[in-house]
């Protein structure tokens, strides 16, 4: 009984990111402006003040710890897999690497986290435009931040924060050369978005289009495995 009225508690309350706070409170205050004006608006504010602490929710994950396996980074669903050139302004070259796209919807967390341990080598920013981020052309044409991440064995991986339709601010909390663990926040996007992970050459991701990511807690992919990538169906 102990356990399962925990479990209810979770599920009922969830700590609320920092960066959400200004915005749950000129939702309310809207709320209660609208409410001066007619009740049912009011009402109307009070739902939208809800959803906006539901949208900045920051839930502890639990994160595997075996060495070699990478992390979700975002909460979504997969929307790309399949090889890609990683941005030019991180300098990883120009040879095509497995990517693994992982979209945003309103309703998802939005909280990022590291997909492995590692060093942060070189952070980019490039201004773009605000596409839909479920399209493959938002990782050349959007607004994005680009990170390149050292491992302890000498490869290197890349993941991208990119902005999409709704989305208007990419939060990225490092700076090179700081250290990270694999499932630690590093920054969030703003209502909407998508990050993609880079893996390192001749890694295969484990995971399928359509299927829903957890950050910090879903394996993409393992560094230390031979097993080819997995395909999926709806079933």
């Amino acid at each position: 009984m102990q356990a399962q009225e925990i479990s209810l508690t979770k599920y009922l309350w969830f700590p609320i990111n920092r960066e959400g706070w200004p915005f749950i409170a000129l939702f309310a205050v809207a709320a209660l402006l609208l409410g001066q004006v007619w009740g049912p608006l009011g009402w109307l504010g009070v739902v939208l003040t809800c959803w906006c602490a539901y949208f900045f929710r920051d839930p502890d994950r639990v994160t595997p710890v075996r060495d070699g396996l990478v992390v979700s980074p975002a909460d979504g669903v997969v929307c790309l897999v399949g090889m890609a050139v990683p941005p030019t302004e991180l300098g990883m070259g120009s040879e095509p690497r497995m990517r693994i796209c992982v979209f945003m919807s309103v309703f998802n967390v939005h909280v990022n986290r590291f997909p492995v341990d590692g060093k942060v080598l070189r952070i980019a920013y490039k201004p773009g435009k605000f596409l839909s981020a479920s399209l493959d052309k938002a990782s050349e044409d959007n607004e994005r931040m680009a990170v390149r991440l050292g491992m302890a064995d000498g490869r290197e991986i890349a993941f991208v924060q990119i902005a999409g339709l709704v989305a208007r601010r990419i939060k990225c909390d490092l700076a090179e050369g700081q250290e990270g663990k694999a499932g630690q926040r590093f920054g969030l996007i703003r209502f909407g978005s998508r990050v993609d992970v880079y893996l390192p050459d001749a890694v295969s991701p484990l995971v399928s289009c359509g299927q829903v990511m957890v950050a910090g807690e879903t394996v993409l992919a393992d560094l230390a495995s031979n097993e080819p990538a997995r395909i999926g169906e709806v079933r």
